[in-house]
């Protein structure tokens, strides 16, 4: 198989990365812990956007299940467009950001610190702006990333979000599951493949449904499809497509099924019966027969799903390094 492209590569690379993640930051992660214990915040604020913007929805539905504690995602405009301060000082806020460059999550980081609040930067470049102005940093540990397309930065930040809330859940069996991720992601790795190419080959316009953390990666997955094979692709919670967006199905429309066994699957596998009665061609993403902690199992569809979306690219005669129109650092206002 062809692993000559930059995202393959590094696709590839991230459960080796990952493993030492985990072993740089176990005292880190204890340190934040203890503020976050001491502090005792009233609600959680996440600040990003793109990959960084939907890792922040994982760790939403991550924190609500385990932790219990309120989350709510930022709109970076309101501190660097609109200039208003909100207020954040019972909130522990966490800016997520591979570059740490952006102008409007340094506004937010900004406008968080002087409100009062706690600020953890989840970062990769700890010579960043992000990271000298955060009052605490986990950095992703992945080296440089250079593909445009981010993959092992992004499964990095959903490992640091999943260790930060194993430790803070002090749940013995998560924590264990969090220290076996690198083993099992490298199992993903060696999946076969789930999507291809003859699947997708004409198919210009598709929907990406899964469930709770599964809809959390279904938003990674999209903007992959969009990015790397320039599909217009679609997220949406499989129970939210059905008010509505349902009508989309007609003449055999793809839909890409986001399947995680965990506590959504009933639902969701309901919900996916009643696209294909519909008539949609359904293409199953999933961690088959892989067996692991409910709360990993996104992580090892994630890995997989990387390896086979950026075949798919170069299969359509597109160079997953170098998407059109597309920069490794974007920065907005």
């Amino acid at each position: 198989m062809n692993h000559s492209t930059i995202m393959a590569m590094e696709a590839r690379e991230a459960p080796s990365r990952i493993k030492e993640q985990l072993m740089a930051n176990a005292e880190k992660v204890q340190q934040v812990v203890g503020v976050i214990n001491t502090k005792k915040p009233k609600f959680v604020y996440i600040v990003g956007r793109g990959s960084s913007g939907h890792a922040g929805i994982f760790a939403k539905y991550l924190i609500e299940i385990e932790i219990g504690l309120p989350v709510v995602s930022a709109a970076p405009s309101v501190a660097s467009i609109y200039h208003k301060s909100l207020q954040l000082a019972d909130a522990f806020v966490i800016v997520i950001s591979q570059s740490g460059r952006s102008p409007d999550l340094l506004a937010q980081a900004d406008m968080a610190k002087k409100s009062g609040a706690v600020v953890l930067a989840l970062v990769n470049d700890i010579s960043s702006p992000l990271a000298s102005m955060a009052d605490y940093s986990l950095p992703l540990n992945v080296g440089e990333e250079k593909a445009v397309a981010a993959t092992k930065s992004y499964l990095a930040t959903l490992s640091a979000i999943l260790h930060l809330v194993s430790v803070w859940s002090a749940k013995p069996s998560l924590m264990d599951a969090v220290q076996q991720l690198p083993a099992l992601m490298q199992q993903a790795v060696d999946l076969p493949v789930q999507l291809n190419t003859a699947a997708l080959i004409n198919v210009k316009h598709l929907v990406v449904l899964g469930r709770g953390l599964g809809y959390a990666v279904s938003r990674e997955i999209a903007l992959k499809l969009k990015e790397v094979c320039g599909i217009q692709a679609e997220a949406f919670s499989s129970a939210e497509f059905l008010h509505g967006p349902v009508t989309l199905i007609k003449d055999s429309f793809t839909i890409i099924d986001v399947s995680i066994n965990d506590e959504t699957i009933a639902a969701h596998s309901q919900q996916i019966t009643d696209t294909t009665s519909r008539g949609a061609a359904v293409l199953q993403l999933h961690h088959q027969p892989i067996v692991a902690h409910q709360r990993l199992l996104p992580l090892l569809v994630l890995q997989r799903f990387y390896i086979d979306v950026e075949v798919v690219a170069r299969d359509l005669g597109i160079d997953p390094d170098a998407p059109v129109g597309l920069n490794k650092v974007t920065k907005t206002l």
